[in-house]
């Protein structure tokens, strides 16, 4: 038995003695190995932040295989003969640059950069295995990581360089579009020409040690021993067999996606661990006459690999059913799961999500199970399933393999499922089918049905396929089939994940459609008995998958100015390369100082409760854990006062939230920290009232203070004069953050003086600063926060952080020793919230041409338990109320409601997206009434005077606003793509599009006017380099970059020689919040300001010595006792509302822009593609086109999530259920748009802001709105065409689900709900 654990990592040997069973490689790379440019996103392999490429022989195919894989699902146990590359082997600032990383830098796809070294990895290993990969290549292999900042796009932009396919990056005179060659268009973003071609040399070749390892028949057994953990790993099948028998409850391992997930997520511990991956007979695979025989080890990726090149030797009619295989492969998981995850361990799970057993069912395959009493062979179906979880066989019982028969002639299978997301994402409803018939007849002689997520096990239709047998394939036979159907599959009201209803429908769909493929094949073998309607045709077209392409356009800088002057160039994110090679550092990339510790959190398992006892002896018990930290522990203020409301710290006498934080765990790493947190015990006593929605909260008028209201005009005599009164409601739910960086801080305690340093990841360090303060009882002076860079922040990073903070100082502070506290994503997305749900009510009275004369519109928003910044969200919701519209009779009434949540907190656009969208849907609800088109009912509502004031009487200017909105009905050919889209939607029955454009005016700014304000230090040291800090955050929107063009330009030095090194209090103190799209307005003019000072103070000696050299000036300047250090300071302007008067300048300007989207609809699934969008934005004069074109972008794509797949969901008590990627999806690749159009607004200008640019951060969020509206066009059509009303509500966000129940037909209706008087729904809408 070998004792020793043996692979590499970056081409150098590690030799493991005893390595830990509980230990994942990517825990290990950043925290032993210090490798830290592997990211922690998840935990569930669901980012793709952690990717690396594990590099194995394999003794069966007799190759070297290279997988991306997701390393916080890796055990290291499982590494032995294995070499892992992570993204510090692939290439360095310091050596040379992989060409990987250099073109996603160039190509700008790198904003916070914390995916970066993910996106780079599955890239890498691409090229690795194919260095001229297809477009569907790189599709495939981006397909599991996620960006939460680009957009996608630039990152397809950079890696499509190494396709052989025309790169888009030339001048848009080239590719057909006209400009004015006066306003200098151009579209180039970067010089794919100059790019590192690939260098295959450059590569880590994989160590001749491994390959001779690898090569031995037995190289021994591995058993490894931790406290609580014992690992096998066996070489021989015969030692697996006897290993089996002798642990019977052991997990047999092999892609540890499954278990890693229990493991990770749910803190299951499996005393004894069997890992099977390196028996040969498992991953053997051998073609024969009759079919497929794949053992149970071979991972779905070589399966995919190995269907693919099988069936091009293959008849069509004999490989239809590994077609169909392939199919299913392709939207299962991610690449890097397919890479880890086998057929026989996704078979074992017995988890009705998984989409393959479904399809293998119905294939007729049979499984060959191995034990001590021999061989054995049993149908794949549903009786092998016996619960979620349990199959039939035996304990000691092993899955050798599984046989795929070849299809036969009439035969005929499909596969279908339906997703939150289209790929990488677990299926409400999968479905595998096949129909045999008699030779040359259309009579059924077999047929199996097969349905995954509509039971607890994989459930087959047998009384629906005995009852169709012997009947002709006719419109009878699916008239019958949907009545057996409906009976035979009976969904209980408490299935899990509900949407009861929802997936009954599918099942009915999934049969209609596998009944229209059939017709079709019997029509091509000449035996068809019913015609297809062309129109109905539809039904099986499949959505595409393509990579979004576009071209994006913006103004030139004048020719007259410099080419030394970097402002308005599209220049790289300063730190781009250093993302890219993963040397960026974050705050838990920050070595551990000696004798640090790790906090845990301990929250509330109850909604509204008194706190009886907690009782945390158990954890204290566990060597390793240090301490348990209560409110009673807090040196200084566990309650704090804001704006007129208490918040606590830690709960004191009762809980008022799921999720709110009781104490702490200290301990010596993080591992005992997570453990030991789950053992303290909280004894409670429920509290009445407890409720959880906006509705209730309305029932029990509960409301903070204050409610606002917002007025113009008469709206009473508004309605009298008003042909039509229209009243209705629109909900929109909340959204995630899902920064890719979780939150955390390290606290540093020093030796004098109570001073305390902190790393930490906020957007708002001074109140960080301010709160750790408070909690400690010292003055801000003592506490210096350091915030490097935010791996995303959205506003999620500046209330919450602060308490967070506070608690690990205290921990701090009480142990005498630096603690860390890093947030795992299921605690993050607990603890803090994210953005506010929001209901509108509105009555709106109009004209017959759709002129708005009056509307009254009430906002409710959800604001959780506690107050936070909900007021302030509420007030820009009512501020933005008017968008684009001059409605003469206007009034607002805000009310932000009390819930027993966990407090909401600011998101980007912050209450503006909720307050755009309900006045929206009141436009679209109007236009649908009067019959006219929406994008003409917006038009004639719209502000047009040159001179105009909104309803809070602030005076501005629609000109720029008009401009975008009319280019962008011209550039996206609006006119002639409705008409088009009409074409489409009368020949199509069961497909529909729409198409919407909407304009936006968004307010710049803090209607706070206090925040207003920016600072800024520079300093210039005697070599002429140039140093800047700022009270602003870099979390990839590229304000360092910014502020270096800035400088740059004042100082006419070269940006190479200027650097922002951190955020940090001690610098400049008191700054304002990155937030509100104001950061580079305040800072660019705060670093103006120190430059020009400097640069004042250099003038006389510049005319005294013209010919100084900057370096040579600098250091005369200092000779002179010339300070060479300045501040800078911006105060902006004031701004602020009397809300009792409804007037008042809110914002320092507006940001204007227009968007266009059509999307298509599956009516059968509510499945819906994006096709294309089209933006049209004022930015005034861009400081870098570059960064603000991914603004937009990454705005664009965040906003899409929030309108069309970001759903949370609560229990009916309170309790968040989508904690992880599992169940909470954000945007991927596959749901971009196909094209994604940008244009820059030319010859814009902005008196207001640094060199007449305008922030762009938060205004294209609200631009998903487009897609929302488009599919409400597209069901609007289909329900025409059904005769059905024109009204129907659909909230936000418009999930599958939502679209396919509004598409009303025959399918939805004969759908019942099983609802009883004990049923308790399985999520409410809070």
């Amino acid at each position: 038995m070998a004792a020793d654990l043996t692979f590499y990592i970056n081409g150098r040997k590690v030799v493991e003695k005893n390595a830990d069973p509980e230990e994942m490689l990517l825990g290990y790379l950043r925290r032993k190995v210090g490798l830290t440019g592997t990211k922690y996103g998840c935990g569930e392999g669901g980012c793709g932040a952690c990717t690396v490429m594990v590099s194995r022989y394999d003794p069966v195919q007799d190759s070297i295989n290279h997988c991306a894989v997701t390393s916080c699902l890796v055990p290291v146990c499982s590494l032995h003969g294995s070499a892992v590359v992570t993204v510090e082997g692939v290439g360095s600032t310091r050596t040379k640059l992989h060409p990987v990383q250099e073109r996603i830098a160039k190509a700008h796809g790198s904003q916070c950069g914390f995916c970066t070294p993910g996106m780079v990895m599955s890239m890498y290993t691409l090229l690795r295995n194919n260095p001229k990969p297809t477009m569907e290549d790189i599709r495939e292999a981006l397909g599991g990581n996620l960006c939460r900042c680009t957009g996608y796009r630039p990152i397809i932009d950079g890696f499509k360089t190494f396709c052989d396919v025309n790169q888009g990056g030339k001048c848009c005179m080239d590719n057909g579009y006209f400009h004015n060659q006066e306003d200098q268009i151009c579209e180039e973003l970067f010089k794919a020409e100059d790019f590192l071609p690939l260098d295959p040399t450059q590569d880590i070749i994989f160590p001749p040690e491994l390959l001779l390892l690898g090569k031995k028949q037995d190289h021994g057994q591995l058993c490894f021993q931790s406290e609580r953990v014992k690992w096998i790993s066996p070489a021989l099948l015969k030692d697996l067999i006897h290993l089996k028998a002798q642990y019977p409850d052991a997990p047999l391992m092999m892609g540890n996606t499954t278990l890693g997930l229990k493991v990770n997520v749910k803190r299951a511990l499996f005393p004894v661990i069997i890992y099977a991956g390196w028996i040969p007979e498992l991953r053997e695979i051998t073609w024969s006459s009759n079919g497929l025989r794949v053992g149970a080890g071979c991972s779905l990726s070589v399966l995919k690999d190995v269907l693919q090149k099988g069936i091009k030797d293959l008849s069509p009619e004999k490989s239809e059913v590994y077609q169909t295989l392939i199919q299913t492969l392709h939207s299962l998981a991610s690449k890097q799961i397919r890479n880890m995850a086998t057929i026989g361990g996704n078979i074992m799970s017995s988890d009705p999500k998984y989409d393959l057993c479904s399809v293998l069912a119905a294939s007729g395959c049979t499984l060959r199970i191995i034990s001590k009493a021999g061989v054995c062979e049993m149908v794949l179906d549903d009786k092998f399933f016996t619960d979620f979880g349990k199959t039939v066989l035996q304990e000691d019982a092993i899955l050798l393999s599984i046989n795929i028969p070849h299809s036969k002639p009439w035969e005929f299978i499909s596969t279908f499922r339906q997703a939150q997301r289209r790929e990488f994402s677990f299926s409400f409803v999968n479905s595998g089918m096949k129909v045999s018939f008699r030779e040359q007849s259309a009579v059924v002689e077999s047929l199996e049905i097969f349905y995954g997520g509509v039971g607890s096990t994989l459930v087959k239709a047998r009384n629906t396929g005995k009852e169709l047998r012997g009947r002709l394939w006719n419109e009878k036979l699916l008239s019958k089939g949907i009545e057996l159907l409906k009976v035979e599959i009976s969904l209980s009201s408490a299935i899990p994940r509900g949407r009861e209803e929802y997936r009954k429908t599918l099942v009915l769909s999934f049969f209609y459609k596998f009944y229209m493929e059939i017709l079709l094949e019997l029509r091509k073998k000449g035996v068809a008995v019913s015609d297809v309607p062309p129109e109905y045709l539809s039904a099986l077209k499949p959505h595409g998958n393509e990579l979004p392409h576009g071209h994006h356009t913006f103004q030139m800088v004048p020719e007259i100015q410099s080419s030394t002057d970097p402002v308005g160039c599209p220049i790289m994110h300063q730190a781009a390369f250093q993302q890219a090679t993963g040397e960026a550092q974050y705050y838990d990339d920050i070595p551990s100082v000696k004798g640090e510790l790790f906090v845990s959190m301990v929250t509330s398992t109850r909604a509204h409760a008194k706190l009886i006892s907690i009782d945390a002896s158990e954890a204290l018990s566990i060597p390793g854990v240090v301490t348990f930290i209560t409110a009673e522990h807090v040196p200084g203020q566990n309650r704090r006062v804001w704006f007129g409301n208490v918040e606590e710290l830690f709960a004191e006498e009762e809980v008022i939230c799921v999720g709110q934080i009781i104490g702490a765990i200290v301990a010596e790493n993080r591992e005992i920290a997570k453990r030991a947190s789950c053992l303290v015990s909280v004894t409670y006593e429920d509290l009445l009232p407890v409720f959880f929605t906006i509705e209730e909260a309305i029932e029990h008028q509960s409301f903070f203070e204050p409610k606002r209201k917002l007025e113009r005009g008469n709206v009473e005599e508004g309605f009298e004069k008003s042909d039509h009164i229209l009243e209705g409601e629109l909900y929109m739910g909340g959204q995630e953050h899902f920064y890719m960086e979780t939150q955390g801080v390290i606290a540093v305690p020093r030796a004098e003086a109570g001073e305390m340093e902190l790393y930490v990841a906020t957007q708002h360090a001074a109140f960080t600063q301010e709160v750790v303060g408070l909690t400690l009882g010292v003055n801000s002076n003592k506490i210096s926060c350091h915030v490097k860079r935010l791996g995303g922040g959205f506003g999620g990073k500046v209330m919450k952080i602060a308490s967070l903070s506070a608690i690990a100082a205290t921990a701090a502070y009480r142990t005498g020793r630096a603690v860390r506290c890093v947030l795992e994503r299921g605690d993050d997305m607990l603890i803090t919230s994210g953005r506010h749900p929001f209901l509108g009510r509105y009555k709106v009275g109009y004209m017959n041409d759709g002129t708005i004369l009056a509307a009254d519109i009430t906002y409710y928003s959800n604001g959780g338990c506690t107050l936070d910044e909900s007021s302030f969200i509420m007030e820009k919701a009512l501020l933005h109320m008017d968008n684009g519209y001059k409605i003469p009779h206007l009034r607002g009434r805000g009310l932000v409601c009390r819930t027993f949540l966990p407090s909401y907190t600011a998101f980007r656009g912050f209450g503006g997206p909720q307050g755009l969208t309900i006045i929206e849907s009141v436009l679209h609800e109007v236009a649908s009434r009067c019959g006219l088109p929406a994008h003409q009912v917006r038009e004639v509502n719209m502000y047009k005077s040159e001179r105009c004031y909104t309803h809070h009487q602030q005076l501005f200017s629609p000109v720029d606003m008009l401009r975008c909105w009319h280019e962008c009905l011209e550039k996206s050919n609006y006119e002639q793509r409705l008409l088009a889209i009409q074409k489409f939607n009368s020949s199509n029955n069961w497909r529909k599009r729409g198409l919407s454009i909407v304009p936006l005016k968004f307010g710049i700014g803090f209607s706070k006017g206090f925040y207003n304000q920016g600072a800024a230090l520079v300093n210039i040291y005697k070599d002429g380099s140039v140093l800047v800090s700022h009270g602003g955050t870099e979390m990839g929107q590229g304000i360092n970059t910014k502020a270096i063009q800035i400088a740059s330009r004042v100082l006419n030095v070269p940006m190479s020689s200027i650097h922002v090194k951190e955020t940090c209090t001690g610098n400049v103190p008191n700054a304002a919040p990155s937030a509100a799209s104001f950061g580079t307005d305040a800072v660019g003019m705060a670093v103006k300001d120190a430059c020009e000072k400097l640069i004042a103070r250099l003038q006389p000696l510049r005319k005294q010595n013209p010919e100084h050299t900057w370096q040579q000036l600098v250091v005369e300047a200092y000779c002179q006792k010339i300070s060479l250090s300045a501040t800078g300071f911006f105060m902006g302007p004031h701004t602020g509302v009397d809300w009792e008067r409804s007037k008042g300048a809110a914002y320092y300007y507006f940001t204007f822009g227009a968007c266009c989207s059509e999307v298509e609809i599956d009516c059968l699934t509510g499945d819906h593609e994006n096709i294309r969008t089209d933006i049209v934005m004022d930015v005034g004069k861009s400081l870098n086109p570059a960064l603000d074109i991914g603004q937009i972008e990454g705005g664009f794509i965040q906003g899409l999530g929030l309108y069309t797949i970001e759903e949370l969901h609560f229990s009916p008590d309170g309790v968040l259920k989508t904690r992880g990627l599992s169940d909470y999806k954000i945007p991927a690749i596959v749901d971009i748009p196909h094209t994604l159009n940008i244009h820059l607004l030319s010859n814009a200008q902005n008196p207001h802001a640094i060199y007449s640019s305008k922030g762009i951060g938060e205004p294209p969020v609200f631009f998903g709105c487009t897609v929302f509206f488009a599919i409400k066009e597209a069901i609007a059509a289909a329900r025409r065409e059904r005769k059905l009303s024109k009204s129907f509500n659909i909230s936000s966000p418009a999930t599958p689900e939502k679209i396919r129940m509004a598409c009303e037909d025959n399918f939805t209706t004969v759908v019942t709900s099983s609802k009883n008087k004990h049923w308790s729904p399985w999520t409410i809408n809070v």
